[in-house]
């Protein structure tokens, strides 16, 4: 009875044994630092070229006689871009030319006046952060053009006018080589004399916000 009660000890000192043995052997490895890997950014580097769409709404002032207009409608076009990167920091140049059909008129004194864009363009710098696993939040400003169509009951008048544009956009890089991207434009194309308008001429102003959606191919 003796022997066996021994034995028994003897079998469950060997079991309790054997694990602490191994990780006192685990202890005895030398320590390996998990491995560090780069993050992999987007590359948005090269020319692109695209498509866009959106919204545009805004206001026109005419002095004489006195109106304030919102003109508003859809505009699409075509874009033309190239980026550099460096890093996480994306630096590019932008340029897009859009149909467009914001318009808008208000009763006046000569019945009814309006003020239409035919066409919008606009040339503009790029400022981007490509380091959220794909997303490009990025800030634009530049230069802008287009023309500004005033019409009332004496006549009618186009401009091309040139101003100035800034906003922001998001950009996501989807499969291979194409993206798509959200952006907002504030555009400022200043005023022209309209001299067939009223009696004597009057200054029609164009302002607008637009809101556009597209899509890009980079090369």
């Amino acid at each position: 009875m003796k022997s066996t009660l021994i034995r028994t000890g003897i079998a469950a000192v060997v079991l309790l044994a054997a694990p602490l043995a191994a990780q006192a052997a685990d202890l005895r490895q030398p320590y390996k630092a998990p491995s560090y890997s780069e993050p992999v950014y987007a590359n948005w580097s090269g020319f692109y070229v695209g498509l866009n769409a959106g919204y545009g709404f805004g206001t026109s002032n005419w002095d004489v006689p006195a109106a304030g207009i919102s003109p508003k409608g859809p505009v699409a076009g075509l874009t033309l871009g190239y980026n550099f990167q460096t890093g996480v920091w994306l630096w590019g140049v932008e340029g897009d030319v859009d149909w467009s059909n914001i318009k808008g008129d208000s009763a006046c004194a000569a019945g009814s006046c309006e003020t239409k864009n035919d066409w919008l363009a606009t040339v503009r710098g790029r400022l981007g952060y490509a380091g959220w696993s794909g997303w490009l939040p990025y800030i634009t400003a530049g230069g802008a053009g287009g023309d500004i169509k005033a019409t009332d009951a004496l006549g009618s008048e186009s401009k091309m006018k040139i101003g100035w544009t800034a906003g922001a956009g998001l950009e996501y890089a989807l499969w291979s080589n194409w993206s798509v991207k959200a952006e907002y434009l504030y555009v400022d194309l200043g005023s022209f004399s309209c001299g067939s308008c009223s009696v004597g001429g009057t200054s029609v102003s164009f302002k607008s916000s637009l809101v556009r959606a597209g899509v890009n191919y980079r090369f």
